[in-house]
């Protein structure tokens, strides 16, 4: 039901009516509240002096003695060599002591020295240039002047890379002639004459030229819409009738589809 609003000068206005006040809901209080309180009661004086209650108090025997937190070494053991179950090496020879005679110990360098020269091969000199007037001299082997490719044994021979690719490519093609002679055989296609294709490769290129004619007459401001169209659709027939042309002229054989 709609509340009745009277104006201000109404005789209903004249006698005093109550404030209605409006009751405000009761304030929220948690259920926990006063265990809370316990619990926080039960710490609070626990530690209200400076460190816990009870501290164990230190004996007057363990004082800090001097030098008492320096590093320490450890404690010396005997040294042993870790050999003591094998035998002993035998001692070296007194400085009285002979060796035995007849027994040759020490190796002869001059005879020996002499023997490799003797048998040794000479050295031949590395082929060398000189690029500069101080005599610096560089090898002949890196300047590019001496022919080490020629002297190869396969020198001028076709690598086997190349004769397994030319084999496959003379291999797919024999596959394409013998597929087009069964589709020829079936009446499924024909090839081109030479004449016609001749006749049509003319006739591709004169309608590149007339597309050519009216491309050359256009404004060279395409300002309107209609003039930027034109142009692109001109560029657009002159691409198509290029890879027509090219088509024509690479393919001397052209197989036509009787369908």
């Amino acid at each position: 039901m709609s509340k009745i609003i009277y104006p201000v000068e109404s005789i209903y206005n004249l006698i005093p009516r109550e404030e209605e006040k409006i009751p405000k809901p009761p304030r929220y209080t948690s259920k926990f509240r006063d265990q809370v309180k316990q619990e926080k009661q039960l710490h609070k004086a626990s530690n209200k002096t400076m460190g816990p209650a009870k501290v164990d108090i230190p004996s007057p025997e363990k004082y800090l003695l001097k030098r008492s937190k320096e590093p320490k070494l450890p404690e010396k053991k005997p040294f042993s060599y870790g050999d003591e179950g094998n035998p002993k090496k035998p001692q070296l020879p007194a400085k009285t002591d002979h060796p035995p005679m007849g027994i040759h110990t020490k190796k002869n360098f001059v005879k020996t020295n002499v023997m490799e020269n003797i048998m040794a091969v000479p050295r031949k000199p590395q082929p060398t240039y000189t690029d500069t007037r101080h005599g610096d001299k560089q090898l002949l082997e890196n300047s590019g002047l001496v022919s080490k490719y020629i002297r190869k044994k396969d020198y001028g021979q076709t690598p086997e890379y190349l004769q397994l690719r030319r084999e496959e490519v003379q291999r797919e093609q024999e596959e394409y002639d013998n597929y087009v002679k069964d589709r020829m055989k079936e009446g499924a296609m024909k090839q081109l004459p030479e004449e016609e294709r001749q006749n049509i490769l003319q006739g591709l290129k004169k309608n590149w030229d007339e597309l050519h004619h009216q491309f050359q007459r256009l404004s060279l401001v395409t300002d309107t819409a209609s003039k930027k169209h034109k142009k692109e659709h001109l560029e657009m027939k002159m691409k198509q009738l290029e890879k027509d042309i090219d088509l024509m002229e690479r393919y001397k054989v052209i197989y036509i589809a009787n369908n």
